[in-house]
């Protein structure tokens, strides 16, 4: 590759949308019908637009731009303009805040098939948090007009929408409570009870685990306190720990902890 081919690539992060997931055998057969077929399959597995009519999906893949980031890019700026709604396609991707004393706080993080930029979209306000990538991701960008018809136009979309924004509510107000437990140990236990989730067979799992450090920021303690509350969680077997992933054997314990 020639240098100025190289700088080529690295200056244009965004891929038109049909160009996102060709299938190998339509672009061997060269049958474009077929790679936007596996394009609208794609983009049906992100839960926002599962639902979609084929006249609006038609309209998202005409206007959908696809970014690629590598890992500790900035993907949105605290303060830019809500111009866009994002949806995350491949990788990982943190949420974070800055505080006045320049503290980096993990406020949540995002997994392939997550959106994010929404508040700024529907209000026409300026980003209140930035996106940082902790792993190389793909995003696509949908311009907010169309995010704005497609809130107003499609009841599936717009009944997501609201299920979305409920829920999140719900969750800043507990994560507040949480930050209103003084004992650093119960705050870390309840942060655990948030973030887990119920598997097959009535096994809770907390997925896609922060680290250590990050967890310290989220709830106001230090890395070492994080790291021997969950060394203590694990040597009285109520948690097993894995690779970013933590399986809460005993709830019932975990509950009680909590409760002091």
């Amino acid at each position: 590759m020639t240098s100025s081919s190289k700088r080529k690539n690295e200056s244009d992060k965004d891929i038109a949308a049909n160009e996102l997931v060709p299938d190998p055998a339509a672009v061997a057969a060269n049958e474009p019908a077929s790679q936007e077929l596996n394009l609208q399959i794609h983009l049906r597995k992100i839960p926002l637009l599962s639902n979609l009519s084929e006249e609006d999906m038609a309209r998202v893949k005409a206007d959908l731009r696809i970014r690629q980031y590598a890992k500790r890019d900035i993907v949105l700026q605290k303060g830019a303009p809500g111009d866009s709604l994002l949806f995350l396609l491949t990788g990982s991707l943190q949420v974070i805040d800055v505080t006045e004393d320049g503290r980096a706080v993990g406020l949540r993080m995002l997994q392939p098939g997550d959106f994010f930029g929404e508040i700024a979209v529907i209000n026409g306000a300026l980003r209140s948090a930035s996106v940082v990538a902790l792993t190389p991701v793909l995003v696509a960008l949908l311009p907010r007009a169309t995010a704005l018809y497609l809130f107003s136009h499609s009841p599936p979309v717009a009944n997501q929408m609201l299920r979305f924004l409920a829920d999140k509510v719900q969750r800043d107000s507990e994560f507040r409570s949480l930050l209103s437990i003084h004992n650093t140990s119960r705050r870390i236990y309840t942060f655990l009870n948030l973030m887990k989730e119920k598997k097959d067979g009535d096994v809770h799992v907390v997925e896609n685990l922060p680290t250590h450090q990050d967890i310290a920021n989220m709830i106001n303690t230090s890395r070492e306190t994080v790291t021997r509350a969950l060394l203590a969680l694990t040597q009285a077997g109520i948690i097993q720990k894995g690779t970013h992933r933590i399986t809460i054997v005993k709830p019932d314990e975990l509950q009680k902890l909590i409760q002091g």
